[in-house]
C-alpha cells in the first residue's frame, strides 16, 4: 500500500507546531509560509489549512502575526476512545472533558493533547483538541476486519475505527486474525492513519489468543532475559540450603506445613500453631527469597520490573522464574528449605503479645490442599487423608480455634466484611473455556488468611518499632467526593447510615449489617465497595482502612510480590545487626521506589487478569447464544443495565433491547420509564438471554426474557 505523499507533510501540524515554537510572539503569513512550506503541497493548500485552523479557532490573527490560541486552552491525555467521541483527563484537576469524534483530530489513547473548552450539550465538560502535543500511541492490537476498501486493522484501543495497514514482512493474515501493528502516519482523523503489521497472533475468536495480544501490549511475557535464567539456575541447589542453615533457627522437628490449592507449584508459606499456656505460639514461615535473590542481582532487577506475578485463567505469568518460584524456594514436602519466620504469642482472646522474626531452616510435613483441609475440618476423613496428612492431623482442631478467634476479631474491630466474587474457570484440553463458576471459600481459605494478617501486622510493627524505611500496604479513609456520593446514594434508598466526613470502617460495618437480608444488600454492598479507594503501597504507615488496622505490610509472599521481597531484606539487614542509621542510609531511596512501581505493576497486573478473564468468559458464553439465566443487575448507565449471572459471567442489556420508553438514569441506582415508570434498579433479579458473545472484545450481550 502507498503511503499518499501529498499529505506526508500535514500543514495544518506544522503551522501549529512553528507558531507553538515561536513562543507567543508569532509569525507573519510570509514568515510562517518560508517556516512550512514544502514542495509536497501547494500554496492554495497553505492557505485552506490557515484557514481551517482560524475557524477552529486554534489560530488567532493579531495585526498582522498568527499565533497559536492559548486563550483558556488546557492540558490533558487522551484516556478514552469511542467511535465517536472521546475523553480527555485535563492535568490540572484529573477531571474528564468530553470531545465529539470530529474534533479530535485523531489523538489516540495516551496521546497528550490541548483542549479548549466550549459550551456543553450535557452535565459533562466538553471540548475540542487543538492540538496534539506528544503522540504517545503507536505499538497497538487489533483486530483484521473486512471493509469496503479491503482489508483493515481495527485497534482495540479505538473502538473499531478501522486503520489502513501495509505488511512489509508478508505476514499472512486473514479476516478475523488478531494482530499487533504500530502506527506509521498520523492524520486529522482516525480513519486517516495508517500503520504497519509486526505480528499476527492468530484467531481473535480464541481466548487464549486475545489474551496474548492483551499480555504483549502490557509489557507481560513468561519468558525471562538469559542472565535472569543464569542466575536462577545457579541458586537452584539443593546443596546451598545445608550451607544457608547455619546460624538459623532450627524448626525443622516441628509439624510445620503448607494449604494452597490443588495446582500451586509456587509455595511461599507455611504455618504452625502451638498452644502456649492459656495462649496459642502461631508460627507463619516464608521462604527466604532475599536469600537467593541478591539487590541489584540481574534477577532483582527484573523482579522489580516486573513487580508482581500475573494469573489469568489456567496461566501465569511468574515475577521470578520458575527455577526458583517452583525450585528452591517454593516449600514443597519433605524437604529441608530456608524461610524466614514470624513466631507470634497470642492471648487467649487473639491478641498479639510479643512477636519475632527469625531466619529459620523448615521441613514442610505435606503439602496440603484447601478442598481435602475443608473435609477434614468438617469430619469427612478418608483412610487416604488420614494417611497423608498423619503428620499434622491433630494440628488442625487447635488452628481451626485460633482461626475462629481470629475471625471474629477482624468482626469486632469493625473491618467491613464486603462481599466479592471470584470466578474459577474452566479450561479444556484444547485451550478453550468451557465453564465459568463462582470460586469456593472454605474455612481453610478464611484460616490462611488470618494466619497471614497476624504474620503482615506484625511486619509493619517490626519496621515502626525499628524506625525502618519501608514499603507498607495502605488503605486510606474514603475521600470527600466519594464519602458525598455514598450518603447520597444511601439516601436515596433509604438505607440508614450514621458518620462525619470521614467515616470509620465500624461506620462502612453497621451500613452493610442494616441491609443483610434484604433484597437491597447486594446494591448496598456494590456502593460501600466502590465508595472505598484503591489500596496500594507506601513508605507511609497510614494504616489500613478495610482491615481497620493501624499496621499492615506484605511479608508473605515474596516469591510472587516484590514489595514483600523488598521488606524482607530491610528486615534481614537489622536482624544481621546493621544499624538503625545504617539501614535508613542504605534504603530510604529504595523503598520510594519500590513502593511507587509495585503499585503501577499491581494495577497493570488487576487490569491484565480482568481483561484476559472477560475474553474467556466470552468465549465460553458463545457456546450458549440463544440460552437463558437467571442474573441479578449489578449496575445501571445510561445506555442499558449490566446484568451478573450466577456462573459469575456479566453482560450488557442495551437500551434499545429494552421494552420501548424514554428512560431516565437515577443516580447510577436505576433506570425508570418517565411514561410507564417501569424501573431497572441495582439489586433487582432478572431473567435475561444470550444474544452475542464478543471473544475479542470480553462483551457478552443479553436481552430481558
Amino acid at each position: 500500500m502507498k503511503k499518499n505523499k501529498r499529505t506526508k507533510h500535514d500543514p495544518k501540524k506544522m503551522i501549529l507546531d512553528k507558531l507553538s515554537k515561536s513562543e507567543g510572539k508569532g509569525l507573519s503569513q510570509k514568515e510562517l509560509m518560508k517556516a512550512v512550506r514544502k514542495k509536497d503541497f501547494s500554496k492554495s493548500q497553505f492557505y485552506a489549512a490557515l484557514d481551517d485552523l482560524i475557524i477552529s479557532g486554534r489560530v488567532t490573527k493579531e495585526r498582522d502575526k498568527y499565533k497559536a490560541s492559548q486563550k483558556a486552552l488546557k492540558t490533558g491525555e487522551v484516556v478514552k476512545l469511542n467511535r465517536t467521541f472521546g475523553f480527555v483527563r485535563l492535568d490540572e484537576n484529573g477531571q474528564d472533558v468530553f470531545i465529539p469524534g470530529r474534533f479530535l483530530l485523531g489523538a489516540m489513547p495516551g496521546d497528550i493533547v490541548e483542549i479548549k473548552l466550549k459550551k456543553s450539550r450535557g452535565e459533562s465538560p466538553e471540548g475540542i483538541v487543538v492540538r496534539v502535543k506528544e503522540e504517545k500511541f503507536s505499538r497497538f492490537t487489533g483486530e483484521i476486519v473486512m471493509t469496503e476498501n479491503g482489508l483493515m486493522v481495527s485497534p482495540d484501543q479505538v473502538s473499531n475505527t478501522p486503520i489502513r495497514f501495509e505488511n512489509p514482512m508478508g505476514i499472512e493474515v486473514y479476516e478475523g486474525d488478531k494482530v499487533l501493528a504500530h502506527i506509521t502516519r498520523r492524520g486529522e482523523s482516525h480513519r486517516d492513519h495508517e500503520c504497519e503489521l509486526a505480528a499476527n497472533f492468530g484467531s481473535s475468536q480464541k481466548a487464549a489468543v486475545c489474551a496474548l495480544s492483551i499480555l504483549e501490549m502490557n509489557g507481560l511475557t513468561p519468558l525471562f532475559p538469559n542472565e535472569v535464567i543464569y542466575e536462577a539456575r545457579m541458586a537452584n541447589d539443593e546443596h546451598s540450603v545445608k550451607e544457608g542453615a547455619e546460624g538459623r533457627l532450627d524448626l525443622r522437628d516441628k509439624p510445620i506445613f503448607t494449604i494452597d490449592g490443588a495446582d500451586t507449584k509456587d509455595i511461599d508459606d507455611a504455618v504452625s500453631v502451638e498452644k502456649d499456656g492459656d495462649g496459642y505460639l502461631l508460627g507463619v514461615h516464608i521462604a527466604d527469597v532475599s536469600h537467593y535473590v541478591k539487590a541489584k542481582s540481574a534477577l532483582d532487577n527484573e523482579a522489580f520490573r516486573r513487580g508482581t506475578s500475573v494469573y489469568y485463567a489456567n496461566r501465569v505469568i511468574p515475577m521470578l522464574p520458575k527455577e526458583l518460584s517452583n525450585g528452591i524456594c517454593s516449600l514443597n514436602p519433605q524437604v529441608d528449605r530456608l524461610a524466614f519466620s514470624c513466631l507470634c504469642r497470642l492471648d487467649k482472646n487473639g491478641m498479639i503479645r510479643s512477636f519475632r522474626f527469625v531466619k529459620s531452616v523448615i521441613k514442610s510435613r505435606v503439602k496440603g490442599v484447601y478442598s481435602e483441609i475443608n473435609e477434614m475440618l468438617d469430619g469427612y476423613t478418608s483412610k487416604a487423608m488420614a494417611e497423608k496428612y498423619k503428620e499434622v492431623y491433630d494440628q488442625l482442631p487447635l488452628m481451626k480455634e485460633l482461626a475462629d478467634i481470629l475471625a471474629a476479631n477482624v468482626k469486632k474491630r469493625g473491618a467491613p466484611q464486603l462481599e466479592t466474587t471470584e470466578s474459577k474457570l474452566i479450561i479444556n484440553s484444547e485451550d478453550i473455556c468451557v465453564g465459568a463458576q463462582p470460586k469456593q471459600r472454605g474455612v481453610s481459605e478464611e484460616l490462611i488468611e488470618n494466619f497471614m494478617l497476624i504474620a503482615n501486622e506484625c511486619a509493619a510493627r517490626f519496621a515502626a518499632e525499628n524506625s525502618l524505611p519501608f514499603v507498607y500496604r495502605v488503605h486510606e479513609i474514603p475521600g470527600e467526593d466519594k464519602t458525598t456520593a455514598l450518603k447520597e446514594l444511601l439516601t436515596k434508598l433509604g438505607i440508614p447510615f450514621k458518620f462525619g466526613e470521614k467515616p470509620t470502617p465500624a461506620d462502612m460495618q453497621k451500613i452493610l449489617e442494616s441491609a443483610k437480608g434484604t433484597e437491597l444488600y447486594p446494591t448496598v454492598n456494590n456502593i460501600v465497595l466502590r465508595s472505598m479507594t484503591k489500596a496500594k503501597y507506601s513508605t507511609e504507615p497510614v494504616g489500613h482502612f478495610g482491615l481497620a488496622l493501624a499496621d499492615y505490610a506484605h511479608f508473605t509472599s515474596p516469591i510472587r510480590r516484590y514489595p514483600d521481597l523488598a521488606i524482607h531484606r530491610i528486615m534481614s539487614e537489622r536482624l544481621a545487626g546493621t544499624s538503625v542509621p545504617d539501614c535508613q542510609s542504605r534504603f530510604n531511596k529504595f523503598v520510594y521506589a519500590a513502593a511507587d512501581q509495585a503499585t503501577k505493576t499491581e494495577l497493570t497486573a488487576i487490569q491484565t487478569e480482568r481483561d484476559c478473564e472477560d475474553c474467556y468468559k466470552a468465549e465460553f458464553m458463545s457456546q450458549h447464544i440463544g440460552e437463558e439465566f437467571d442474573g441479578r443487575i449489578v449496575s445501571v448507565v445510561t445506555h442499558g443495565i449490566f446484568v451478573a449471572l450466577e456462573n459469575t459471567c456479566e453482560g450488557l442489556v442495551r437500551n434499545e433491547s429494552l421494552p420501548d420508553g424514554e428512560y431516565d438514569l437515577d443516580m447510577l441506582i436505576s433506570l425508570t420509564d418517565i411514561r410507564s415508570g417501569r424501573s431497572f434498579r441495582v439489586g433487582d433479579a432478572v431473567r435475561v438471554k444470550v444474544t452475542n458473545a464478543n471473544v475479542n472484545s470480553g462483551n457478552i450481550d443479553l436481552e430481558l426474557v
